[in-house]
Protein backbone atom coordinates (compact mmCIF):
# COMPACT_ATOMS: atom_id res chain seq x y z
CA UNK A 1 0.00 0.00 0.00
CA UNK A 2 1.28 3.18 -0.63
CA UNK A 3 1.76 6.29 2.22
CA UNK A 4 -0.49 9.40 1.76
CA UNK A 5 2.87 11.43 0.08
CA UNK A 6 5.70 10.96 -1.12
CA UNK A 7 7.39 13.70 1.18
CA UNK A 8 7.90 12.31 4.94
CA UNK A 9 3.95 12.47 5.69
CA UNK A 10 2.98 8.53 6.47
CA UNK A 11 -0.48 9.58 6.55
CA UNK A 12 -2.76 12.08 4.81
CA UNK A 13 -3.40 15.11 7.36
CA UNK A 14 -5.55 18.25 7.64
CA UNK A 15 -3.73 21.72 7.55
CA UNK A 16 -4.75 23.01 11.55
CA UNK A 17 -5.34 26.59 10.33
CA UNK A 18 -5.00 26.91 6.43
CA UNK A 19 -5.86 30.70 5.25
CA UNK A 20 -8.12 30.63 2.28
CA UNK A 21 -6.39 34.01 1.21
CA UNK A 22 -2.67 32.35 0.88
CA UNK A 23 -1.55 32.16 -2.53
CA UNK A 24 -2.59 29.18 -3.81
CA UNK A 25 -5.75 27.74 -1.53
CA UNK A 26 -8.83 27.00 -2.68
CA UNK A 27 -10.70 27.39 0.76
CA UNK A 28 -8.99 25.12 3.02
CA UNK A 29 -7.83 23.37 -0.11
CA UNK A 30 -4.69 23.36 -1.86
CA UNK A 31 -1.15 24.25 -0.55
CA UNK A 32 2.33 22.96 -1.18
CA UNK A 33 3.61 20.30 0.94
CA UNK A 34 7.00 19.35 -0.83
CA UNK A 35 10.36 18.79 0.37
CA UNK A 36 12.36 21.76 0.95
CA UNK A 37 14.59 20.19 -1.47
CA UNK A 38 11.77 21.63 -4.38
CA UNK A 39 10.73 24.55 -2.78
CA UNK A 40 12.86 26.52 -4.82
CA UNK A 41 12.04 25.20 -7.82
CA UNK A 42 7.95 26.03 -7.18
CA UNK A 43 9.09 29.38 -5.99
CA UNK A 44 11.02 29.80 -9.54
CA UNK A 45 7.85 28.73 -11.71
CA UNK A 46 5.53 30.55 -9.85
CA UNK A 47 7.75 34.02 -10.24
CA UNK A 48 7.98 33.03 -13.29
CA UNK A 49 4.53 32.18 -14.39
CA UNK A 50 2.94 35.48 -12.49
CA UNK A 51 5.73 37.77 -15.00
CA UNK A 52 4.77 35.48 -18.16
CA UNK A 53 0.93 36.52 -17.13
CA UNK A 54 1.51 39.77 -17.57
CA UNK A 55 3.97 39.53 -20.42
CA UNK A 56 2.27 40.52 -24.18
CA UNK A 57 4.56 38.55 -26.01
CA UNK A 58 4.30 35.21 -24.05
CA UNK A 59 0.42 35.65 -24.65
CA UNK A 60 1.13 36.13 -28.20
CA UNK A 61 3.30 33.38 -28.53
CA UNK A 62 0.96 30.84 -26.57
CA UNK A 63 -2.13 32.16 -28.18
CA UNK A 64 -0.32 31.67 -31.79
CA UNK A 65 0.86 28.01 -31.19
CA UNK A 66 -2.54 27.44 -29.74
CA UNK A 67 -4.21 28.52 -33.26
CA UNK A 68 -1.60 27.36 -35.79
CA UNK A 69 -0.26 24.22 -34.13
CA UNK A 70 -2.82 22.82 -31.80
CA UNK A 71 -5.86 24.13 -33.93
CA UNK A 72 -7.65 26.21 -31.82
CA UNK A 73 -10.59 27.16 -31.71
CA UNK A 74 -12.46 23.80 -31.52
CA UNK A 75 -15.62 23.25 -32.84
CA UNK A 76 -18.90 23.20 -30.84
CA UNK A 77 -21.00 20.66 -32.31
CA UNK A 78 -24.71 20.06 -32.35
CA UNK A 79 -25.09 16.27 -31.53
CA UNK A 80 -28.13 16.28 -33.58
CA UNK A 81 -28.83 12.55 -33.93
CA UNK A 82 -28.11 12.04 -30.64
CA UNK A 83 -30.90 15.01 -29.25
CA UNK A 84 -33.26 12.85 -31.10
CA UNK A 85 -32.82 9.83 -30.34
CA UNK A 86 -32.78 10.86 -26.11
CA UNK A 87 -36.05 13.26 -26.81
CA UNK A 88 -34.83 15.89 -24.28
CA UNK A 89 -32.29 18.79 -24.26
CA UNK A 90 -29.99 19.60 -27.00
CA UNK A 91 -26.58 18.35 -26.94
CA UNK A 92 -23.91 19.92 -27.97
CA UNK A 93 -20.23 18.52 -27.68
CA UNK A 94 -16.69 20.48 -27.13
CA UNK A 95 -14.46 18.87 -29.54
CA UNK A 96 -11.03 19.02 -27.92
CA UNK A 97 -10.60 15.74 -28.97
CA UNK A 98 -10.14 17.12 -32.80
CA UNK A 99 -7.16 19.08 -31.19
CA UNK A 100 -3.51 17.84 -32.57
CA UNK A 101 -2.04 14.94 -29.91
CA UNK A 102 -5.65 13.88 -29.44
CA UNK A 103 -6.82 15.78 -26.60
CA UNK A 104 -7.33 18.82 -24.30
CA UNK A 105 -3.66 18.13 -23.12
CA UNK A 106 -1.95 20.31 -25.47
CA UNK A 107 -3.31 23.15 -24.16
CA UNK A 108 -1.14 23.15 -20.73
CA UNK A 109 1.95 21.66 -22.27
CA UNK A 110 2.71 24.63 -24.61
CA UNK A 111 2.21 26.92 -22.21
CA UNK A 112 4.41 25.02 -20.00
CA UNK A 113 6.98 24.66 -22.81
CA UNK A 114 7.28 28.06 -23.00
CA UNK A 115 7.67 28.38 -19.12
CA UNK A 116 10.92 25.70 -19.87
CA UNK A 117 12.02 27.74 -22.32
CA UNK A 118 11.87 31.17 -20.27
CA UNK A 119 13.55 29.92 -16.93
CA UNK A 120 16.55 28.34 -19.30
CA UNK A 121 15.59 25.08 -18.17
CA UNK A 122 16.67 21.59 -21.04
CA UNK A 123 15.39 18.76 -19.51
CA UNK A 124 11.27 17.96 -19.12
CA UNK A 125 9.77 15.44 -17.16
CA UNK A 126 6.10 14.41 -16.82
CA UNK A 127 3.77 11.32 -15.61
CA UNK A 128 0.70 9.95 -17.36
CA UNK A 129 -1.66 7.51 -17.15
CA UNK A 130 -3.70 7.21 -20.30
CA UNK A 131 -0.79 8.59 -22.30
CA UNK A 132 -2.17 11.54 -23.60
CA UNK A 133 -0.26 13.96 -21.60
CA UNK A 134 2.76 12.01 -22.07
CA UNK A 135 2.06 12.41 -25.66
CA UNK A 136 1.15 16.17 -25.71
CA UNK A 137 4.89 16.37 -23.45
CA UNK A 138 6.87 14.45 -25.47
CA UNK A 139 5.37 16.57 -28.73
CA UNK A 140 5.95 19.90 -27.10
CA UNK A 141 9.51 18.46 -26.09
CA UNK A 142 10.40 17.81 -30.09
CA UNK A 143 8.61 21.09 -31.11
CA UNK A 144 10.82 23.40 -28.69
CA UNK A 145 14.29 20.53 -28.56
CA UNK A 146 14.20 19.49 -24.76
CA UNK A 147 15.25 16.06 -23.33
CA UNK A 148 11.92 14.34 -22.49
CA UNK A 149 11.52 11.43 -20.20
CA UNK A 150 8.14 10.02 -19.20
CA UNK A 151 7.45 7.92 -16.22
CA UNK A 152 4.42 6.10 -16.85
CA UNK A 153 2.74 2.69 -14.53
CA UNK A 154 3.81 -0.70 -16.41
CA UNK A 155 -0.48 -1.32 -15.95
CA UNK A 156 -0.94 1.62 -18.25
CA UNK A 157 1.80 0.89 -20.23
CA UNK A 158 0.19 -2.46 -20.85
CA UNK A 159 -3.71 -0.17 -21.46
CA UNK A 160 -2.16 1.81 -23.49
CA UNK A 161 0.78 0.44 -25.79
CA UNK A 162 -0.22 3.06 -28.60
CA UNK A 163 0.26 6.09 -26.93
CA UNK A 164 3.56 4.17 -25.32
CA UNK A 165 4.99 4.00 -29.26
CA UNK A 166 3.73 7.51 -30.21
CA UNK A 167 5.61 8.33 -27.03
CA UNK A 168 8.82 7.04 -28.33
CA UNK A 169 8.81 7.74 -31.78
CA UNK A 170 8.47 11.00 -30.72
CA UNK A 171 11.85 11.01 -29.12
CA UNK A 172 10.65 10.51 -25.43
CA UNK A 173 12.14 7.84 -23.23
CA UNK A 174 9.29 5.94 -21.19
CA UNK A 175 10.36 4.55 -17.64
CA UNK A 176 7.99 2.25 -16.60
CA UNK A 177 6.76 2.33 -12.79
CA UNK A 178 6.64 -1.33 -11.18
CA UNK A 179 5.82 -0.17 -7.62
CA UNK A 180 2.19 0.01 -6.10
CA UNK A 181 -0.61 -0.15 -8.46
CA UNK A 182 1.55 0.28 -11.53
CA UNK A 183 -0.77 3.21 -12.23
CA UNK A 184 -0.57 7.11 -12.58
CA UNK A 185 -0.43 7.83 -8.55
CA UNK A 186 3.22 5.60 -8.72
CA UNK A 187 4.15 7.62 -12.30
CA UNK A 188 3.99 10.53 -9.74
CA UNK A 189 5.65 9.69 -6.90
CA UNK A 190 8.82 8.11 -9.34
CA UNK A 191 8.35 11.44 -11.13
CA UNK A 192 9.04 13.81 -8.56
CA UNK A 193 12.02 11.50 -7.09
CA UNK A 194 13.58 12.62 -10.51
CA UNK A 195 12.61 16.08 -9.91
CA UNK A 196 13.93 16.30 -6.23
CA UNK A 197 17.59 14.99 -7.65
CA UNK A 198 17.86 16.62 -10.79
CA UNK A 199 15.93 20.24 -10.13
CA UNK A 200 18.34 22.48 -11.31
CA UNK A 201 18.28 21.29 -14.72
CA UNK A 202 14.48 20.07 -15.28
CA UNK A 203 11.04 21.30 -15.22
CA UNK A 204 8.74 18.66 -14.04
CA UNK A 205 5.59 19.26 -16.70
CA UNK A 206 2.84 18.29 -14.35
CA UNK A 207 -0.71 17.30 -16.50
CA UNK A 208 -3.38 18.10 -14.36
CA UNK A 209 -4.41 20.27 -11.75
CA UNK A 210 -2.97 18.67 -8.99
CA UNK A 211 0.29 18.80 -6.62
CA UNK A 212 1.80 21.95 -5.07
CA UNK A 213 1.38 25.43 -5.82
CA UNK A 214 1.54 26.81 -8.40
CA UNK A 215 0.09 23.78 -10.52
CA UNK A 216 -3.25 23.81 -10.12
CA UNK A 217 -3.83 27.52 -10.78
CA UNK A 218 -0.93 27.18 -13.54
CA UNK A 219 -2.57 24.19 -15.00
CA UNK A 220 -6.35 25.52 -15.25
CA UNK A 221 -5.28 28.96 -16.55
CA UNK A 222 -3.54 27.62 -19.62
CA UNK A 223 -7.03 25.20 -20.02
CA UNK A 224 -9.13 28.37 -19.45
CA UNK A 225 -9.67 28.21 -23.54
CA UNK A 226 -11.87 25.32 -23.05
CA UNK A 227 -14.52 27.21 -21.56
CA UNK A 228 -13.85 30.58 -22.86
CA UNK A 229 -14.37 29.19 -26.11
CA UNK A 230 -17.21 27.34 -25.47
CA UNK A 231 -18.84 30.46 -24.03
CA UNK A 232 -18.31 32.42 -26.52
CA UNK A 233 -19.85 29.50 -28.92
CA UNK A 234 -22.84 28.68 -27.50
CA UNK A 235 -24.00 32.00 -27.66
CA UNK A 236 -23.67 32.44 -31.05
CA UNK A 237 -25.20 28.97 -32.02
CA UNK A 238 -28.19 29.34 -29.14
CA UNK A 239 -28.50 33.28 -27.74
CA UNK A 240 -28.31 31.92 -24.50
CA UNK A 241 -25.98 30.12 -21.81
CA UNK A 242 -26.28 26.20 -21.69
CA UNK A 243 -28.73 24.25 -18.50
CA UNK A 244 -25.72 21.86 -17.90
CA UNK A 245 -22.28 21.68 -18.82
CA UNK A 246 -20.75 17.79 -18.36
CA UNK A 247 -17.22 16.88 -18.12
CA UNK A 248 -15.15 13.71 -17.04
CA UNK A 249 -12.97 14.43 -13.67
CA UNK A 250 -9.85 12.25 -13.22
CA UNK A 251 -7.46 14.72 -11.89
CA UNK A 252 -9.89 17.73 -12.99
CA UNK A 253 -8.08 19.79 -15.84
CA UNK A 254 -10.84 19.48 -18.59
CA UNK A 255 -13.67 19.67 -16.26
CA UNK A 256 -12.01 22.85 -15.10
CA UNK A 257 -11.26 23.89 -17.87
CA UNK A 258 -14.47 24.33 -19.39
CA UNK A 259 -15.95 25.19 -15.74
CA UNK A 260 -14.08 28.04 -14.93
CA UNK A 261 -15.61 30.62 -17.44
CA UNK A 262 -19.08 29.60 -16.20
CA UNK A 263 -18.64 29.82 -12.15
CA UNK A 264 -20.41 33.36 -12.01
CA UNK A 265 -23.38 31.85 -14.20
CA UNK A 266 -25.09 30.66 -10.75
CA UNK A 267 -27.89 29.08 -13.50
CA UNK A 268 -25.51 26.68 -14.86
CA UNK A 269 -25.10 23.78 -13.72
CA UNK A 270 -21.18 22.40 -13.64
CA UNK A 271 -21.61 18.54 -13.47
CA UNK A 272 -18.09 16.44 -13.23
CA UNK A 273 -18.02 12.84 -13.64
CA UNK A 274 -16.31 10.65 -11.80
CA UNK A 275 -14.82 6.73 -12.34
CA UNK A 276 -17.70 4.69 -10.60
CA UNK A 277 -15.94 1.33 -11.80
CA UNK A 278 -17.00 -2.00 -10.55
CA UNK A 279 -19.01 -0.98 -7.19
CA UNK A 280 -18.85 1.11 -4.64
CA UNK A 281 -16.25 -0.89 -2.25
CA UNK A 282 -13.41 0.76 -1.63
CA UNK A 283 -10.95 -0.28 -4.46
CA UNK A 284 -13.73 -1.06 -7.32
CA UNK A 285 -14.11 2.97 -8.24
CA UNK A 286 -12.06 5.83 -7.88
CA UNK A 287 -14.93 8.43 -6.98
CA UNK A 288 -13.14 10.87 -4.67
CA UNK A 289 -16.45 12.17 -3.67
CA UNK A 290 -17.75 9.19 -2.38
CA UNK A 291 -15.72 7.08 -0.68
CA UNK A 292 -12.89 9.79 0.15
CA UNK A 293 -11.61 11.96 2.54
CA UNK A 294 -9.63 15.25 2.90
CA UNK A 295 -5.62 14.68 3.45
CA UNK A 296 -2.58 15.21 1.78
CA UNK A 297 -1.34 13.19 -1.09
CA UNK A 298 1.68 14.77 -3.97
CA UNK A 299 1.91 18.38 -2.71
CA UNK A 300 -1.42 18.95 -2.35
CA UNK A 301 -4.80 18.93 0.21
CA UNK A 302 -7.81 17.76 -1.38
CA UNK A 303 -10.18 14.44 -1.47
CA UNK A 304 -8.19 11.42 -1.02
CA UNK A 305 -9.42 7.87 -1.31
CA UNK A 306 -7.51 6.24 1.59
CA UNK A 307 -8.54 3.68 4.74
CA UNK A 308 -9.08 4.72 7.96
CA UNK A 309 -5.07 4.20 8.73
CA UNK A 310 -4.44 7.10 5.99
CA UNK A 311 -2.85 4.48 3.17
CA UNK A 312 -3.90 5.44 -0.22
CA UNK A 313 -6.51 2.76 -1.15
CA UNK A 314 -6.40 1.18 -4.62
CA UNK A 315 -8.16 2.80 -7.70
CA UNK A 316 -10.08 0.89 -10.64
CA UNK A 317 -11.83 2.00 -13.80
CA UNK A 318 -11.99 0.70 -17.07
CA UNK A 319 -10.36 4.64 -18.51
CA UNK A 320 -6.65 4.81 -17.38
CA UNK A 321 -7.18 8.44 -17.50
CA UNK A 322 -9.80 8.55 -14.16
CA UNK A 323 -8.29 5.97 -11.71
CA UNK A 324 -5.91 8.42 -9.93
CA UNK A 325 -7.03 8.37 -6.14
CA UNK A 326 -7.12 12.08 -5.50
CA UNK A 327 -8.62 15.10 -6.88
CA UNK A 328 -7.41 18.73 -8.34
CA UNK A 329 -7.86 20.71 -4.84
CA UNK A 330 -10.49 23.79 -6.69
CA UNK A 331 -12.66 20.79 -7.34
CA UNK A 332 -12.96 19.97 -3.75
CA UNK A 333 -13.76 23.75 -3.18
CA UNK A 334 -16.50 23.52 -5.69
CA UNK A 335 -17.96 20.65 -4.22
CA UNK A 336 -17.87 21.72 -0.54
CA UNK A 337 -19.57 25.08 -2.23
CA UNK A 338 -21.74 23.28 -3.81
CA UNK A 339 -21.51 24.57 -6.63
CA UNK A 340 -20.79 21.82 -8.94
CA UNK A 341 -21.95 18.52 -8.56
CA UNK A 342 -19.90 15.39 -8.95
CA UNK A 343 -21.44 11.88 -9.84
CA UNK A 344 -20.18 8.44 -10.76
CA UNK A 345 -20.57 6.74 -14.02
CA UNK A 346 -19.49 3.31 -14.31
CA UNK A 347 -17.12 0.82 -16.22
CA UNK A 348 -20.37 -0.50 -17.85
CA UNK A 349 -22.05 3.15 -18.51
CA UNK A 350 -19.27 4.44 -20.29
CA UNK A 351 -18.53 1.50 -22.72
CA UNK A 352 -22.25 1.91 -22.77
CA UNK A 353 -22.02 5.76 -24.37
CA UNK A 354 -19.09 5.24 -26.35
CA UNK A 355 -20.91 3.05 -28.35
CA UNK A 356 -24.09 5.35 -28.64
CA UNK A 357 -22.01 8.04 -29.45
CA UNK A 358 -20.14 5.96 -32.17
CA UNK A 359 -23.84 4.70 -33.43
CA UNK A 360 -25.59 8.30 -33.49
CA UNK A 361 -22.61 10.78 -34.32
CA UNK A 362 -19.86 8.61 -35.49
CA UNK A 363 -17.75 10.07 -32.83
CA UNK A 364 -15.89 7.15 -30.62
CA UNK A 365 -14.77 9.12 -27.55
CA UNK A 366 -11.52 8.66 -25.15
CA UNK A 367 -13.09 6.63 -22.11
CA UNK A 368 -12.51 9.05 -20.13
CA UNK A 369 -14.90 11.65 -22.13
CA UNK A 370 -17.18 8.81 -22.24
CA UNK A 371 -17.82 9.06 -18.80
CA UNK A 372 -19.15 12.68 -19.22
CA UNK A 373 -21.23 11.12 -22.45
CA UNK A 374 -22.85 8.83 -20.43
CA UNK A 375 -24.12 11.40 -17.98
CA UNK A 376 -25.51 13.20 -20.32
CA UNK A 377 -27.09 10.24 -21.73
CA UNK A 378 -29.35 9.92 -18.54
CA UNK A 379 -29.83 13.65 -17.94
CA UNK A 380 -31.11 14.92 -21.15
CA UNK A 381 -34.14 12.75 -21.75
CA UNK A 382 -35.50 14.22 -18.18
CA UNK A 383 -34.82 17.84 -19.25
CA UNK A 384 -37.00 20.18 -21.20
CA UNK A 385 -36.32 19.88 -24.96
CA UNK A 386 -35.62 23.94 -24.96
CA UNK A 387 -32.55 23.29 -22.56
CA UNK A 388 -29.05 23.42 -23.62
CA UNK A 389 -26.32 20.58 -22.49
CA UNK A 390 -22.61 21.26 -23.12
CA UNK A 391 -20.17 18.09 -23.10
CA UNK A 392 -16.77 18.09 -22.85
CA UNK A 393 -15.43 15.57 -25.04
CA UNK A 394 -11.96 15.79 -23.92
CA UNK A 395 -10.10 12.99 -25.82
CA UNK A 396 -10.37 10.74 -28.82
CA UNK A 397 -10.76 6.83 -28.50
CA UNK A 398 -8.22 5.95 -30.63
CA UNK A 399 -5.79 4.94 -27.49
CA UNK A 400 -8.59 2.64 -26.29
CA UNK A 401 -9.23 0.36 -29.17
CA UNK A 402 -7.64 -2.15 -27.11
CA UNK A 403 -10.00 -1.75 -24.38
CA UNK A 404 -13.01 -1.75 -26.15
CA UNK A 405 -12.52 -4.96 -28.33
CA UNK A 406 -11.38 -6.56 -24.78
CA UNK A 407 -15.10 -5.15 -23.26
CA UNK A 408 -17.54 -4.42 -25.86
CA UNK A 409 -19.63 -7.25 -27.73
CA UNK A 410 -20.93 -5.68 -30.93
CA UNK A 411 -22.53 -8.53 -32.40
CA UNK A 412 -25.32 -7.86 -29.38
CA UNK A 413 -26.10 -4.74 -30.73
CA UNK A 414 -25.78 -4.90 -34.65
CA UNK A 415 -28.78 -3.40 -36.02
CA UNK A 416 -29.63 -2.68 -32.51
CA UNK A 417 -29.47 1.10 -31.85
CA UNK A 418 -32.06 2.42 -30.45
CA UNK A 419 -32.37 -0.72 -27.62
CA UNK A 420 -28.73 -0.25 -26.90
CA UNK A 421 -29.86 4.25 -26.36
CA UNK A 422 -32.94 3.22 -24.80
CA UNK A 423 -30.81 0.17 -22.21
CA UNK A 424 -28.22 3.10 -21.18
CA UNK A 425 -31.53 5.60 -20.42
CA UNK A 426 -33.53 3.13 -18.32
CA UNK A 427 -30.55 0.90 -16.82
CA UNK A 428 -28.25 3.28 -15.09
CA UNK A 429 -25.53 1.84 -13.21
CA UNK A 430 -26.42 4.55 -10.32
CA UNK A 431 -24.80 4.41 -6.82
CA UNK A 432 -27.43 5.01 -3.96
Amino acid sequence: MATASVTKHTRSTTPKKPAAATAGRFGVYGGRYVPETLMAALEELEHEYEKAKRDRKFQQRLEYLLKQYAGRPTPLFFAQRLTSKLGGAKIYLKREDLLHTGAHKINNCLGQALLVERMGKHRVIAETGAGQHGVATATVCALFGFECVVYMGTEDMRRQELNVFRMRLLGAEVRGVDSGSRTLKDAINEAMRDWVTNVRTTHYLLGSVLGAHPYPTMVRDFHRVIGREARRQILKAEGKLPKAIIACVGGGSNSIGIFYDFLKDKKVELIGVEAGGRGEALGQHAARFRGGSPGVLQGTFSYVLQDKSGQIAATHSVSAGLDYPSIGPEHAMLKDTGRAEYVPASDVEALRATTVLARTEGIIPALESAHAVAEAIKRAPRMKKSDVVLVNISGRGDKDIGILRENLKLDRWVHKDQELIDESISNPVRWT
